[in-house]
């Protein structure tokens, strides 16, 4: 994919605001992040590094196996390290020229997916301090997320009460690739705390994971594992429906970001049908599967489908509700979505600023 030249991207002009809601921060080394851990960790960190379960280290998790980081290649920064690493840098690419009046940080955190939860819980701790003081402090457009060990949820919400402290918090990160399907109740204590504190609960893509990539096995290629994406947070969804979470949780919110959108209509419509049909089994779901997914689930927009006749698009967008997707660039990866060009349909002027800024502002509590 062509990505936009250096020349194109510095000191465009803004035509509108908007709030960003999938920003990827990353450490120039692994020093800025362990400067945050104790000793203890710190030596492991440097000595041992982080295991993952997969069999390789040092590169992407299988089929990507790429020695980059899958970014723009405009997106290095002049003074090194790679794309994300600097401030300065994205203000003067991204934030500024795009008009991001907030932008919600998303970092790739393999600490939620590490087998040694301890570490994994220290790793996740030092990311949302390297969040809030290298990033949100130093620009208060910035709105960090709150990382975690959600397969040891007493570690995860002492995770989150120590964050929701500062004000810069302003979601709980957990992947759709989690050991048991994410409905289950050991993973309910998160979906209180996050009620509690009214934060939502976002689930970004994720690469890693204990099982394959694909639901019938490990894919061939990349492509298929990009696209595998979308059943994780298929699944996701009517785990959380079907044992029962949204219903015992009615303050619950959770943003599915990173995994498109089209596939949420033809998604409700059919578990609605099983549910008419076989409601008896799960009595706790008191209403059609489809209401949760309109009052819960919010939805992002890269990366974006495109329907052959782009009117289609808006058909799309109504179905889902126009109060429940949120604008995202995904920067600075290569599938950035530039907010001038990415819908190639016009959109109401009502609809685009409830898509770019507004839906966005109200779910996350923005000044």
């Amino acid at each position: 994919m062509n990505t936009p030249v250096l020349e194109r991207t510095l000191n465009k002009p803004a035509k509108f605001s908007i709030v960003d809601c999938d920003i990827h921060p990353t450490r120039r080394t692994n020093a800025e992040l362990t400067q945050y851990m104790p000793k203890r960790w710190r030596d492991h960190m440097n000595t041992i590094g982080i295991r993952l379960p997969q069999p390789f280290m040092g590169t992407q998790p299988y089929p990507r196996m790429s020695a980059g980081n899958g970014s723009r290649m405009d997106a290095f920064p002049p003074n090194g390290g790679p794309p994300g690493c600097d401030l300065e840098f994205m203000q003067k690419q991204h934030l500024d020229p795009n008009g991001v009046e907030f932008g919600m940080l998303q970092p790739l955190s393999a600490g939620s997916s590490t087998m040694d939860l301890d570490f994994g819980a220290a790793f996740c701790s030092a990311l949302n301090d390297w969040q809030a003081e290298q990033w949100c402090e130093r620009d208060h457009r910035l709105r960090a997320t709150i990382c975690l060990t959600q397969e040891d949820t007493a570690a995860a919400i002492k995770e989150i009460e120590r964050c929701v402290k500062n004000s810069f918090f302003a979601q709980i990160a957990v992947p759709p690739r989690s050991i048991e399907p994410f409905g289950r109740r050991r993973y309910w204590p998160l979906f209180e705390a996050a009620q509690h504190y009214g934060l939502p609960i976002a689930m970004h893509t994720h690469a890693y994971g204990p099982y394959p990539n694909g639901a019938s096995g490990n894919t061939t290629y990349y492509i298929e594992d990009h696209y595998a994406w979308v059943n994780s947070m298929q699944t996701t969804v009517m785990s959380l429906v079907m044992e029962g979470a949204f219903e015992r949780f009615p303050g619950l919110k959770v943003v599915m970001i990173e995994g498109g959108f089209a596939w949420a209509p033809a998604f409700s419509w059919r578990m609605d049908n099983h549910w008419s049909r076989m409601r008896s089994e799960v009595p706790h779901v008191k209403r059609p599967p489809s209401e949760y997914m309109r009052e819960r689930v919010w939805f992002t927009t890269q990366p974006i489908e495109e329907p052959e006749k782009a009117e289609h698009l808006l058909d799309l967008i109504r179905q889902i509700g126009e109060d429940r997707i949120m604008f995202s660039t995904d920067y600075p990866h290569w599938d950035f979505d530039d907010p001038q060009h990415v819908f190639k349909v016009r959109l109401p002027e009502a609809t685009r600023q409830s898509i770019f800024r507004d839906n966005a502002k109200a779910l996350y509590r923005l000044g």
